[in-house]
């Protein structure tokens, strides 16, 4: 069976507590999920939030008329007469989905209603949305519940409404209330009962349940799913896009469109525009997912690939890494440098491999780019090691004028100085050294990504690790610093950088 699968990132991702994409952003990751991601519909906006969110629609929908794809561009809208179907129309939409109450408890709590008169209500906008030439698709809002505590009021509803037009009826698990047990005797209900219904399911992660509940859901034959990029949603999150794809096409060997190696792009995009960072442990997209770290792992990935599961990294756009510390052996280390194209005889390998178990037990992280520093200083080479030395220099913040570094470096024996004013004091710094390399006409790399680990308990006189991200012709390379001052465990990493690229 083929799932088609509809992204809500731009509508109830955007509900992240403290997340609001530009217009920008916001048709920027439209694009990327349409023709890179290759998702089946987009849920961009809900109906009537502000002028901010109306423009957004608008340049959304004018992109995805020109494109051919404005019937796959969709938003939430409300049970309120004309008023949503107006405004996705200003906007330049032609898809509403419909917020409709899929519990009895919330028609009498909230609307204060009968189940008759919602009905009624429902039909009204249905009736006007189709005067208008506007699909419309259906939510049961709080669904789950409803199946759980009236089940009749939800059989009531879609007995009324399967008959006006409806395209998709959605089944949202509102408060991410299911289990898989549940998941799979409600989804199954709804389609046994309705045979010729269009049916998705949109599910929360309040139980850490959400791609165990997509599992249930399919294999129930619903045939759409909801998802959204990084889990992003309220509360706990909506089900990853990254964690749907490896359930549906591994576990439950269905088909969808899907481009899986675009996954890991458009997830490090989203983290950047909503600073939602992403755990390193997410499956799929987190930073260590691919990583091993046991040297007995890295030893049989040699032999025989003996701890690959089907979620190769390189399906996703990314590759496999060995991870460097205490529990490292031989092994790990070997991988590592066979890609840096560094061989040691057995005597140096020991040694090398005892200075990173030392490091790790100092709880001290070490990556591949670390492994020429280290194999210089065990091996006694460190006064060759520093191709780029930062001999000097001075940073000053004062208030109201931007921030000024000068720095002098050795570059082959040779001194060179600069001074720059920047956005902060790294960043002058680092502008500084780049005057100097424009000079030389030296190509260096660009900052994709910076971040600081600080120890909790807010100690000031603790260590921090500054990692960076680099992209130098193409390649991406972490390195690290640390120091108890930030700036200066950032400088360090631009050194280790430095020294990586002239190597």
């Amino acid at each position: 069976m083929h799932i088609e699968i509809m992204d809500t990132t731009l509508r109830d991702g955007e509900q992240t507590s403290g997340v609001s994409f530009s217009a920008h952003e916001k048709l920027s990751l439209a694009k990327i999920l349409l023709e890179n991601v290759k998702v089946d519909r987009l849920e961009v906006a809900s109906a009537k939030v502000s002028d901010g969110e109306f423009q957004s629609v608008k340049k959304i929908t004018t992109w995805a008329k020109k494109q051919g794809c404005l019937d796959r561009i969709e938003v939430l809208g409300f049970v309120d007469g004309k008023v949503s179907v107006d405004w996705i129309t200003g906007a330049g939409g032609r898809v509403i989905n419909l917020l409709a109450k899929g519990s009895q408890h919330h028609v009498e709590q909230q609307l204060r209603k009968t189940p008759a008169q919602h009905l009624e209500d429902i039909q009204g906008v249905i009736a006007y949305a189709t005067s208008q030439n506007v699909a419309v698709n259906i939510y049961l809002e709080d669904w789950s519940n409803g199946m759980a505590n009236s089940p009749e009021y939800v059989f009531f509803m879609v007995d009324g409404l399967k008959d006006t037009g409806i395209k998709r009826f959605m089944l949202p698990d509102t408060l991410g209330v299911l289990n898989p047990d549940q998941t799979y005797d409600f989804c199954h209900q709804m389609v046994t009962r309705y045979p010729d219904l269009w049916f998705d399911f949109h599910a929360h992660n309040d139980y850490d349940l959400a791609a165990a509940n997509v599992f249930s859901a399919v294999k129930a034959k619903v045939r759409g799913i909801h998802a959204t990029i990084n889990g992003m949603g309220e509360r706990a999150g909506n089900v990853p896009l990254s964690s749907v794809i490896g359930v549906i096409h591994d576990q439950l060997k269905q088909t969808t469109h899907i481009d899986e190696s675009s996954i890991n792009k458009v997830s490090r995009i989203v983290e950047t525009y909503s600073g939602v960072r992403i755990p390193a442990n997410k499956p799929v997209i987190g930073e260590f997912v691919f990583t091993q770290t046991a040297g007995i792992h890295a030893d049989g990935d040699s032999k025989a690939n003996l701890y690959y599961n089907d979620l190769l990294p390189e399906r996703f756009g990314r590759t496999r890494e060995y991870a460097l510390g205490k529990t490292s052996g031989k092994a790990n280390i070997q991988k590592n440098l066979q890609e840096l194209g560094i061989s040691l005889d057995h005597d140096d390998m020991k040694r090398v491999t005892n200075r990173i178990i030392e490091l790790g037990d100092k709880k001290e992280r070490v990556t591949k780019e670390d492994l020429p520093f280290i194999i210089a200083d065990v091996l006694g080479n460190n006064s060759e090691k520093h191709d780029i030395e930062v001999v000097n220099y001075s940073l000053s913040l004062t208030q109201g004028l931007s921030p000024v570094g000068t720095v002098r470096v050795r570059i082959k024996g040779e001194l060179y100085q600069e001074t720059s004013t920047g956005d902060g004091q790294y960043n002058a710094f680092v502008k500084a050294l780049w005057k100097i390399y424009k000079r030389l006409g030296k190509e260096h790399p660009s900052l994709i990504d910076y971040s600081v680990t600080i120890p909790p308990g807010g100690r000031t006189d603790a260590l921090v690790e500054t990692t960076i991200l680099w992209n130098f012709k193409g390649k991406e390379f972490k390195t690290r610093g640390l120091d108890a001052d930030q700036t200066e465990a950032a400088i360090q990493a631009t050194i280790k950088m430095l020294n990586i690229i002239e190597e």
